[in-house]
């Protein structure tokens, strides 16, 4: 069985939902049958390089907070990953750009090392000091510490248009299933489960699209799990 997961560096919710999916994999009696391939969706494809900056001032603009409430958010999101055993700052993060980071995964996925580099995307993105989105070597490092050739990740840097056709399809696909947010996973192309469900949520999915084969069906829609799309990321509420 194949699971595959759209989902974005720059998504808080893909981090959170990404342990989640794990741990119900990990319990999940067929695990050694299931798949995991990666799809990418930019949050903001628009997005240029070299084009970031903080997150607190971002999500004030985008929702109407004050900073107070952002910070809120943002403390409320770490502790979401605290329960999944994430590390999480809530305090001067970054963001930006994300299409060089997909088209490295695509890479990655050739290599066999795709879910290594996404994870550690996004402990470099959401647990760590120095921005990925700044520096071509952060990415190039956290691709090396996943299995990959550094020449050949700064050579794919390098070409704009290496990978770039792989990310579009993607992104194309996952409007054609009616993916309007991420992360979104779809299971065996049967089931299809958006937002940071709990993990029961998960094992559910995967027990049924184990044993059945039917048109894509959702499971769980965004207003039920906590999810980014092209607006923004979903603000835990108290």
């Amino acid at each position: 069985m194949r699971v595959e997961i759209w989902s974005d560096i720059a998504c808080p919710w893909c981090y959170v939902g990404k342990a989640r999916f794990e741990k119900a994999l990990a319990a999940f009696p067929h695990r050694d049958g299931v798949e995991v391939v990666h799809r990418s969706f930019e949050l903001d494809p628009t997005r240029a390089k070299g084009d970031s900056g903080p997150v607190i001032p971002m999500l004030m603009r985008k929702y109407g907070m004050s900073e107070d409430q952002a910070r809120e958010g943002e403390r409320r999101l770490g502790e979401n990953a605290a329960a999944e055993g994430l590390e999480y700052r809530t305090e001067g993060r970054d963001h930006g750009s994300t299409f060089d980071m997909h088209r490295v995964l695509h890479l990655a996925k050739e290599r066999g090392r795709q879910d290594e580099l996404i994870g550690l995307l996004y402990r470099a993105n959401f647990a760590e000091e120095r921005s990925v989105f700044e520096d071509d070597e952060r990415v190039v490092a956290a691709a090396v510490e996943a299995g990959l050739d550094a020449d050949e990740v700064r050579a794919v840097l390098a070409d704009p248009a290496k990978y770039a056709d792989d990310v579009r399809a993607d992104e194309r696909e996952a409007a054609e299933l009616g993916a309007t947010g991420v992360p979104f996973f779809v299971l065996d192309r049967t089931y299809g489960v958006s937002g940071a469900q709990p993990a029961e949520v998960f094992a559910q999915a995967l027990e049924q699209a184990w044993g059945n084969r039917s048109p894509l069906t959702t499971l769980a829609d965004s207003d039920g799990g906590e999810a980014c799309g092209p607006d923004g990321c979903a603000v835990p509420q108290g």
